[in-house]
C-alpha cells in the first residue's frame, strides 16, 4: 500500500512548560497517539508556545498558510481559568467552525471526569486544515482522540487533504459509501 505523506502540526500551548518550568508531555502524548493509528508517513511540525493568543493565532496561522499542515492539533489552553485562550485564537483564524467535534469531545470526557462540562474545546476549518483543540493532559489526550478519530479523516477527504488510513483496531473511521 503506497500513501501520501500528510503534514501535521502539533502545538502544546503551556505557560509553564514553554518557559521551562516542567517538561511538555502534550506534544509526545499527540505523537505517540498519532504513530501508533495512522498508517500514513508522517511529516511533523511541533511547536511549544505560551498560552498568549496573539501567539496562538500567529502558530495556527503558520502552520496553516506557510506549513501546508492537513492536520493541527493543539493540546491545552482549553479550560475556563483566564489564561485559557486556546479556543478564542482558534476560532479568530477559523474560515468553518464545526461544533459537532466540540460536542462530542466534551461528550467523551464526561464519560470520565464530571469537570468535563467546563471544556471549552473546538475544532474548525481553515483553509485545507483541520485545526482540532485537545485536552493537555496526556490520559485526556487519548480518551479524546479515541472518541472522536473517526470523523477525522473523512473531514480531511473534504478539504482536500491527503487520504489517510489508520491501523486495524485502532479507530473506527468512518467513510460514507461510494456508488
Amino acid at each position: 500500500m503506497n500513501l501520501d505523506p500528510i503534514r501535521i502540526g502539533l502545538v502544546s500551548i503551556s505557560d509553564r512548560a514553554s518557559s521551562g518550568v516542567y517538561e511538555d508531555k502534550g506534544l509526545p502524548a499527540l505523537r505517540d497517539w498519532l504513530e501508533a493509528t495512522l498508517l500514513n508517513p508522517i511529516e511533523w511540525v511541533s511547536h511549544l508556545i505560551a498560552d498568549e493568543q496573539p501567539v496562538i493565532e500567529q502558530t495556527l496561522k503558520q502552520l496553516s498558510n506557510t506549513e501546508h499542515c492537513a492536520l493541527i492539533l493543539t493540546t491545552g489552553g482549553t479550560g475556563p481559568s483566564p489564561r485559557d485562550v486556546t479556543p478564542e485564537a482558534t476560532l479568530a483564524v477559523a474560515d468553518k467552525v464545526l461544533p459537532g467535534f466540540g460536542e462530542q469531545m466534551r461528550a467523551v470526557s464526561l464519560q470520565y471526569v464530571p469537570t468535563a462540562i467546563l471544556s471549552r474545546q473546538v475544532a474548525v476549518i481553515r483553509g485545507s486544515s483541520l485545526i482540532i483543540n485537545l485536552p493537555g493532559q496526556p490520559k485526556a489526550i487519548k480518551e479524546t482522540l479515541d472518541g472522536v478519530f473517526g470523523a477525522v479523516p473523512y473531514c480531511l477527504d473534504l478539504i482536500g487533504a491527503p487520504f489517510i488510513e489508520v491501523r486495524e483496531g485502532s479507530v473506527n473511521v468512518f467513510r460514507p459509501k461510494t456508488k
